[in-house]
């Protein structure tokens, strides 16, 4: 009986981190989306989730050193210019172009063209010698530009600023994600757990999309009678309130999306995030009044039957002709952090499991 309880722990652990990850990932788009019609900021409204990010990072990095009894890692300034920099500005930019294009466009069309993000992320793996080529990238390739051309073809709500937006955003989180492998693949700089990740980042992020802020939203804040010509309390209470809200669940879900990975695999996060966009779309349907017709909800499909294919070959060749991607270091002291720390009495049947827990992949 007690391989089936393993077995049964491990799905309900599953189960709830799946759950939490959507829990942040969808709420925070909707809340976004809600926030963007009376608060037309989006790029301070980031500044201000970065800043809230790393507080909370840093208060967590001082627990845990309290906890464990050991200094938590701090990188030098030249690995941290050279190597965690590029990181910090794709990041940057891809999280404020997509908050920026909730101005202009809707959830449906933003969840739809995000996910084109795949396609930068195969081109700038194969770049970067992260995926091995092989023929079957064509199809995934087709599959999703014709899905997403069928998405936006005679969309009654479609907006061409939005969606250049966020068509970039793509663009650069392909570069995004791509180097964050390559940053958490180097057991050498001991940036393994999410919340050291995150503390580095959120720093040289609010660096890099301050310029952008400054040149596109700064008159105008500053002329705000929401925030700095203000008149009464109660109206600039209630934007910090509604700011640190966002910065509460942009912090739930980095982490949430990192905690996913690191304690299942990254296949279950790339397949929670297929049905994700499903139940994104939906709620987008029946609550914010988005409008699809038959072409738009045939394009989606094709879309995800083309990350489906994309899913499973990843499946298919690292099960069956080795990982294509570097692992992390099974040495690193990093792993033995209670957030990804493997337990050791398992048994055989779970080492294949473990082998796959430790590959970090593009999604």
């Amino acid at each position: 009986m007690a391989v089936p309880v393993q077995f049964l722990c491990r799905g309900i652990r599953t189960v709830g981190l799946v759950l939490l990850y959507y829990v942040f990932s969808i709420g925070i788009t909707f809340y976004n989306k809600w926030l963007m019609k009376g608060f037309h900021y989006p790029l301070f409204m980031t500044l201000v989730h970065l800043t809230i990010n790393f507080c909370l990072s840093a208060l967590t990095r001082r627990a845990m050193q309290c906890w464990m009894g050991k200094p938590r890692i701090v990188l030098s300034w030249t690995d941290y210019i050279y190597k965690v920099a590029p990181t910090a500005f794709a990041t940057a930019l891809d999280i404020g172009l997509s908050n920026w294009s909730f101005l202009f466009i809707t959830i449906s069309l933003y969840t739809m063209t995000k996910s084109s993000a795949v396609l930068f992320i195969l081109f700038f793996s194969l770049v970067f010698k992260l995926e091995e080529p092989n023929p079957f990238l064509i199809l995934v390739v087709l599959l999703i530009s014709s899905g997403l051309f069928m998405f936006t073809f005679k969309s009654t709500q479609f907006n061409l600023e939005g969606f250049v937006m966020v068509l970039l955003a793509s663009f650069i989180g392909g570069i995004r994600w791509t180097l964050t492998q390559v940053l958490m693949q180097k057991a050498e700089l001991g940036l393994q757990n999410p919340i050291d990740a995150m503390y580095h980042l959120q720093p040289l992020m609010f660096l890099g999309l301050f310029p952008l802020f400054l040149y596109n939203e700064g008159l105008s804040l500053s002329t705000s009678e929401k925030l700095f010509r203000v008149t009464e309390l109660s109206p600039l209470l209630y934007s910090l309130f509604t700011l640190s809200i966002g910065g509460l669940l942009a912090f739930g879900l980095g982490f949430s999306e990192f905690l996913l990975v690191s304690r299942t695999s990254s296949l279950t996060l790339s397949i929670s995030g297929i049905f994700k966009e499903v139940c994104t779309l939906l709620l987008a349907a029946s609550l914010m009044g988005d409008r699809m017709n038959a072409v738009n909800w045939l394009g989606f499909a094709v879309c995800l039957s083309g990350i489906s294919l994309h899913v499973g070959l990843k499946t298919y060749y690292s099960k069956n002709k080795g990982p294509s991607l570097r692992h992390l270091n099974t040495k690193s002291p990093e792993l033995e952090l209670p957030l990804l720390r493997q337990n050791g009495d398992k048994g055989d049947d779970s080492a294949a499991d473990e082998d796959e827990e430790q590959e970090i992949t593009l999604h």
